[in-house]
């Protein structure tokens, strides 16, 4: 079989913490859709490759916030209901749609026959959270995993103490959780700031993803940092966009299920998309056979992109180029509903024609590293910059973060003691949680605004009050306060605030 070149599919999952805030349309209907319809599937098919022996499928980001809510027993018990309910949702489906379109009956039966499926895995596998699962996917070299910092924080507006802290916070608690740190990272947003790396050599990490235009497209093998040995890899967006952009790809096909349209009496999803200017009433209902052959097209077409892409890079080096490509976890069926059986035929069909599938250590094993490079500020937001976190549109949180980590850091610096004290503990904990990259990300993209500026107010606000009682002596009460918040606010048990002093 011939060398084509190396082929990373790098996958990032996230979602800020639900738990405790909201159900609907925003927050814990939120994680249970993506865990029934991308965590779920995805895992089942990397339990398959790792059943046939395969190892380096993907590189899988799971962000410690994440992995804290697919093992939170609250989390565990609302899901199984949430998946049960989904049935009863599908039995009513198919009383309300047996005289309409034969392909609504046969959606019905499907999506019955999904909720049970998804029943019976999650009983059988998941009942005791997701890292056992996930731990024997690492162990077993299917994955390699992606870390990364504590409530997924924009690392670049972060004080150096604070960013530091955050960083070994979501680093121990992943050891904690599969039994070793992970070597790489998905930096939060892929944001970036000068010198970022030396932080990363600090805490052990050797590498982390940065978007495509931040080594100026030059994509086709990792680069060592400034004058570190932690390397960085850019997903290519020539591939990458491929499936999806801010503006096209797959997913948007007329046969592909359509997301944005409900049949709100049973809260499923009965239509295609059918095209891009029709209106819900108006789209026509859901045709697996159609969707089927939507999928194959596009599958190849991507094969075929990946080897005119590494053909060309060959031509240009004279020696095996690589290509990164990176999505959301949570477009393949949560999103895309047909997007994990398009992973993977992709999967299976790129070794048939000459790929090596592999991970980012694969690659570094493979030889594909390039020269050092300077990085500039970036992400992988809007214009490449700062601007989707550090915009005009959400200066007001910008300002209020700043001022959270100042009073925060001056009150951790104030509380000397030997001793752990489970309200400077709880105080870090909201602190993060206000500090989520997500809440600034969903102003500027004006989706769901309003509860984004909500949950970063109400975090703010539990630190300054557990702050003021600490400062006027009242111990008791600030216990007290912190005991009720750490029911609804408690990811990250293990995280010390002594940790953070100067």
């Amino acid at each position: 079989m011939t060398d084509e070149g190396s082929f990373c599919l790098v996958l990032h999952s996230h979602l800020p913490w639900l738990p405790h805030h909201g159900s609907w349309p925003v927050g814990e209907e939120w994680l249970y859709q993506a865990w029934a319809h991308s965590y779920l599937p995805v895992v089942e098919l990397l339990r398959k490759f790792a059943d046939e022996g395969r190892r380096d499928v993907l590189t899988l980001g799971v962000t410690p916030i994440l992995a804290a809510q697919l093992d939170d027993p609250y989390c565990l018990r609302a899901f199984h209901d949430w998946l049960g309910t989904w049935r009863l949702r599908t039995t009513h489906a198919a009383v309300r749609w047996a005289r309409r379109d034969p392909l609504l009956r046969d959606l019905a039966s499907a999506e019955y026959r999904a909720a049970g499926r998804a029943l019976e895995d999650f009983e059988t596998r998941w009942r005791h959270g997701f890292s056992p699962i996930l731990r024997s996917l690492v162990d077993s070299r299917t994955v390699e995993l992606l870390g990364g910092p504590a409530a997924h924080p924009f690392q670049p507006l972060l004080d150096p103490r604070l960013r530091g802290f955050a960083l070994r916070t979501g680093l121990d608690d992943t050891a904690l959780r599969i039994g070793a740190a992970p070597e790489g990272v998905w930096a939060p947003e892929c944001g970036y700031a000068p010198g970022m790396e030396h932080d990363y050599a600090a805490a052990g990490v050797r590498r982390f993803m940065v978007d495509g235009p931040a080594l100026r497209g030059d994509t086709g093998a990792a680069r060592t940092v400034g004058d570190s040995d932690v390397v960085c890899f850019a997903r290519d967006l020539d591939v990458t966009y491929r499936v999806w952009s801010p503006k096209s790809g797959y997913p948007g096909h007329a046969a592909y299920r359509d997301f944005h349209t409900w049949d709100h009496p049973t809260g499923l999803k009965p239509a295609r998309v059918t095209g891009k200017h029709i209106e819900p009433k108006h789209k026509r209902p859901y045709d697996p056979q159609l969707a089927d052959g939507a999928i194959r097209k596009h599958a190849k077409d991507f094969v075929d992109t990946i080897l005119g892409k590494l053909r060309t890079l060959r031509a240009e080096r004279g020696s095996p180029g690589l290509v990164v490509a990176a999505y959301d976890t949570e477009l393949f069926g949560h999103w895309w509903h047909e997007g994990p059986v398009w992973l993977e035929t992709v999967l299976r069909a790129l070794p048939e024609a000459g790929v090596r599938v592999t991970t980012l250590r694969g690659a570094l094993d493979a030889g594909h590293l390039g020269a050092a490079v300077d990085l500039p500020a970036s992400s992988w937001g809007s214009g490449k910059d700062w601007r989707v976190w550090d915009g005009e549109q959400v200066s007001d949180l910008v300002r209020a973060g700043a001022e959270l980590q100042r009073d925060l850091l001056s009150t951790v610096d104030d509380r000397a003691s030997a001793f752990r004290d489970p309200v400077l503990d709880q105080l870090v904990r909201e602190a993060l949680l206000a500090l989520s990259s997500d809440w600034a990300f969903m102003v500027t993209k004006e989706s769901a605004s309003d509860y984004a500026q909500r949950r970063a107010r109400v975090h703010t606000e539990h630190c300054y009050e557990l702050a003021k009682l600490l400062r006027a002596g009242d111990d008791t009460r600030a216990r007290e306060l912190a005991a009720r918040l750490r029911v609804d606010d408690g990811p990250f048990g293990a995280a010390d605030a002594r940790q953070l002093r100067s």
